[in-house]
């Protein structure tokens, strides 16, 4: 009990130190560019902003924190203002972590997500009830499916492709890719040649879509998308000959009938055995529901 009380503890339990090399690079290094000189090095701003994330403070708090945190140090470092802090964390590069290599290469989920921009006209359309055109951007994601976390971001208009976004998704992702997964707005020439030309060796998992049919030259010249061979199987059985299972059609209700009468008359059903080359096709029967 001592000993999950004194874990229990040591969770609120704060430790900062700066390295030598951390208090060497605090300042900015002179500028060779015109221009003014910056005070603070990337990493001086990158500290300030983790404790700010990590305690959920304002500028101005972040500043008296890493204030602080110095004067107890003993260091001589000059403390980013906050509208330093402000400025920096516009433009600053901040190096997402990556997958720990030992996993072996990743497996790559990408989809796309609408992103609605509001603004001041927003609050006005609700407390007059008007209407406006809303503006929308589209954000492409490529996750990893082992960790769940992003490893590829990027932001477009609403009316860009999602295939057309594969290749700078994988430029962003450093580690290997073992397969690449998306639904069937993937489905096309460029994301197969994307993925092909950055990853070899990349298993590309994309269902058709709900239109694809065989081309005119998959017989001669197949493509490399690997539904293709699925598709022909399903149109054309192996074995001509033998029986293959009915399918079962519901049929259409005439346009000119009443909603209600055709709710509530029995639909018909409609049986029809595919066409065979040995025997003579046998007519459609029509089966009433009881």
């Amino acid at each position: 009990m001592a000993a999950y009380d004194a874990s229990l503890r040591q969770r609120g339990s704060l430790t900062v130190w700066f390295s030598d090399d951390a208090i060497a690079a605090w300042r900015a290094a002179p500028r060779t560019t015109r221009g003014g000189q910056p005070w603070y090095s990337p990493l001086a701003i990158t500290t300030a902003l983790t404790l700010r994330a990590v305690f959920r403070l304002a500028l101005r708090q972040t500043e008296g924190l890493i204030s602080s945190i110095l004067h107890l140090l003993g260091l001589d470092l000059a403390v980013p203002d906050h509208s330093t802090l402000s400025r920096r964390a516009e433009t600053l590069e901040v190096a997402r972590p990556r997958s720990s290599p030992g996993f072996g290469p990743m497996h790559l989920l990408v989809d796309s997500t609408g992103l609605k921009l509001g603004g001041p006209g927003e609050w006005l359309c609700e407390k007059h009830g008007t209407r406006q055109r809303r503006s929308w951007r589209k954000l492409h994601l490529g996750v990893d499916a082992a960790t769940g976390q992003i490893e590829a971001v990027e932001l477009t208009t609403n009316d860009v492709d999602d295939g057309s976004q594969v290749g700078p998704l994988l430029d962003q992702v450093e580690d290997a890719v073992a397969s690449f997964a998306g639904d069937g707005a993937y489905d096309s020439g460029d994301v197969y040649a994307a993925v092909a030309e950055r990853h070899p060796e990349a298993a590309v998992v994309v269902p058709p879509r709900t239109s694809a049919v065989p081309s005119e030259t998959a017989a001669t010249e197949p493509t490399a998308m690997p539904w293709a061979e699925s598709a022909e199987s399903i149109r054309a059985p192996a074995n001509a000959t033998a029986p293959a299972t009915p399918t079962l059609i519901p049929a259409v209700a005439r346009a000119s009938a009443p909603v209600s009468r055709v709710r509530g008359r029995a639909r018909s059903m409609t049986w029809k055995e595919p066409i065979s080359t040995a025997e003579t096709p046998s007519p459609a029967v029509s089966i009433p529901r009881a």
